[in-house]
């Protein structure tokens, strides 16, 4: 069990000493990062704080080209191994954890993500009991005040992170909560690069290659609900360019892509319900408020998908999305 220390005071040993004392790690947790600092501190401090001791696992951030150097978090956590990717995007940044990992067990986390005292413990359970498949976790919204939510945390609590649903009927999990053993990501991965959902990419390989991807509710992780609605609409936007990009890649015609926008606008309306009866979200100021967003951003969805159409048909460059905007 975790001794009763600061999180970062645990984790000040050198991992070179470590690793000739204690042997090499069970589980290596590697974390993606690109300027949010803050946060980064926070995901430290609930990684460190795992009911696990902390021989059993590293834990490994990767930046990718943030404004501000790691150099202070470096001298906060010198028992955390920071490493630098410059190819833009989350998925190359994993990829250099792995390769850095000394562990036959890869964890991914997001730096935004804050896990749960439990979480690696039940990742290595699920892990255990099936370590031919992929394990995603629980991804609940840190709410403030659930009496009085705002429109974002209401919206987000049902619509952000259903990974249930993802895993059960699109057979993969988002990559902000995430456990296979090497041998798994050697066969189903890299991750890709920037341009592709590199999370969904690397369950559809699995998938075609019979590696199931399954649920492990009790690997929680919360994560913080954004700011406005326009940062969600710019998360959709990033999701919408990796969805376009594909779907041309696939030889798929401009015209179903058109018919798929139609069907967003008024997608809001049929999935109302899902935001009126979510267990996740309690009073009718909340729910309304949610609703209220849920129709808004589905209606920019659909206008954001139809100018991509637009754009190609001119023969306009599609320009990269930023991985964490």
């Amino acid at each position: 069990m975790a001794s009763q220390v600061p999180p970062s005071l645990r984790w000040s040993a050198d991992p070179e000493h470590l690793l000739k004392t204690l042997g090499p790690p069970r589980v290596s947790v590697i974390i993606p990062h690109f300027n949010t600092p803050e946060l980064l501190v926070k995901c430290l401090q609930a990684v460190a704080a795992q009911t696990l001791d902390h021989g059993w696992f590293e834990i490994i951030v990767v930046d990718n080209g943030s404004r501000l150097p790691m150099r202070l978090l470096e001298a906060t956590w010198p028992g955390v191994r920071f490493l630098i990717e410059r190819q833009p995007g989350p998925g190359p940044a994993r990829n250099t954890g792995v390769r850095a990992a000394r562990a036959d067990i890869l964890a991914f986390v997001d730096a935004d993500v804050r896990v749960a005292p439990g979480w690696l413990m039940a990742g290595l359970k699920a892990v255990g009991r099936k370590p031919l498949a992929i394990f995603g976790g629980d991804i609940r919204i840190d709410v403030g005040d659930r009496k009085n939510m705002t429109d974002v945390e209401a919206f987000e609590s049902v619509f952000s992170f259903r990974q249930k649903s993802y895993i059960q009927k699109k057979h993969y999990s988002v990559t902000a909560n995430l456990i296979m053993t090497r041998a798994v990501f050697d066969r189903a991965g890299p991750f890709d690069g920037i341009d592709k959902p590199e999370d969904r990419a690397l369950g559809e390989r699995a998938y075609a290659m019979g590696i199931r991807t399954r649920y492990a509710p009790r690997m929680l992780a919360f994560h913080p609900a954004r700011q406005n609605g326009e940062e969600i609409r710019r998360k959709f936007g990033r999701v919408a360019h990796q969805a376009f990009t594909q779907h041309v890649d696939r030889g798929k015609s401009l015209n179903l892509w058109d018919a798929r926008a139609a069907a967003m606008a008024v997608s809001g309306v049929a999935h109302a319900p899902m935001m009126l009866f979510s267990r996740r979200v309690t009073g009718l100021g909340n729910r309304a408020r949610g609703l209220r967003l849920l129709l808004q951003l589905r209606w920019h969805r659909a206008l954001d998908m139809l100018e991509l159409s637009r754009k190609a048909r001119a023969g306009d460059q599609l320009a990269l999305v930023n991985w964490n905007s």
